[in-house]
């Protein structure tokens, strides 16, 4: 199967700095991808450059068939890769329902846009009871539900989601992912996110990746690496020295992913 997104060894700087390096990865169509890593990996900057709000300084991001690299985030997001960034961002003085109507200013398909519409209050029914709420008098649960359903109205054929998880409840967050599930499964919507919350993006995404410094140090599917020793250790509690790398206590010996 072609996948739907193919980033080629893709190198991003901030100024001086190289803030990403030689990353690959792949999601094929109506998958969910996790990206996970530490504060500082390189993720956030990872989606920033696939979304085209930061020109990458060498390599590729074919999505769809089409090179996207280098183009502005507009005509990225009317392709079809759109990206719901990290803390909300929602528009605070607009009600709900014009957040959600910004969202599709791109559509010129007015049926398709209210089926949508719909669609998007039938994921998230606090959105609904809301919709003629200021969206800056939401809770941080609802501004992501509100961030969610703003980009699906776009359309996307590739849903990119910026730590979701960020300044939300335990059971808030099982609550999102449910529903970003529901999203792949019931309109074939590819999904891309990072998280630093790992264990909740393993348990839910088909494929994952961990970066490390601004590289891809490990990826399998996500039952596989939710599996290995390493990962468990670094990012799923457990116990030190079981580490693939060694038994030495981690904080002893340099990180070693295999």
């Amino acid at each position: 199967m072609t996948p739907l997104l193919q980033v080629q060894n893709l190198e991003t700087w901030y100024g001086p700095i190289v803030a990403m390096q030689g990353v690959n990865i792949e999601v094929q169509p109506g998958r969910m991808v996790a990206v996970l890593g530490a504060n500082g990996a390189g993720k956030t900057t990872l989606l920033n450059t696939l979304a085209g709000v930061i020109d990458p300084f060498k390599g590729q991001v074919i999505f769809n068939g089409e090179a996207v690299h280098g183009r502005d985030a507009d005509a990225v997001s009317r392709r079809g890769l759109v990206l719901v960034p990290e803390g909300r961002q929602v528009y605070p003085f607009l009600s709900v329902r014009d957040n959600l109507a910004m969202g599709a200013y791109s559509r010129r398909d007015a049926d398709g846009v209210r089926d949508d519409l719909a669609r998007v209050q039938q994921w998230f029914p606090r959105l609904k009871e809301r919709e003629s709420q200021h969206a800056g008098l939401l809770s941080g649960g609802e501004q992501q539900m509100l961030a969610i359903g703003r980009a699906y109205m776009g359309r996307p054929r590739l849903l990119m989601l910026d730590e979701p998880s960020l300044g939300l409840s335990p059971l808030l967050t099982k609550e999102i992912f449910g529903i970003v599930g529901r999203i792949r499964d019931e309109t074939g919507t590819a999904v891309l996110v990072v998280e630093q919350n790992a264990a909740i993006a393993l348990a839910h995404a088909d494929d994952g990746y961990i970066m490390e410094l601004g590289r891809i140090v490990a990826a399998d599917t996500c039952e596989a690496l939710a599996q290995k020793a390493d990962v468990r250790e670094a990012y799923l509690g457990g116990a030190a020295g079981q580490g693939l790398s060694g038994t030495a206590q981690r904080w002893r010996r340099r990180k070693t992913w295999r």
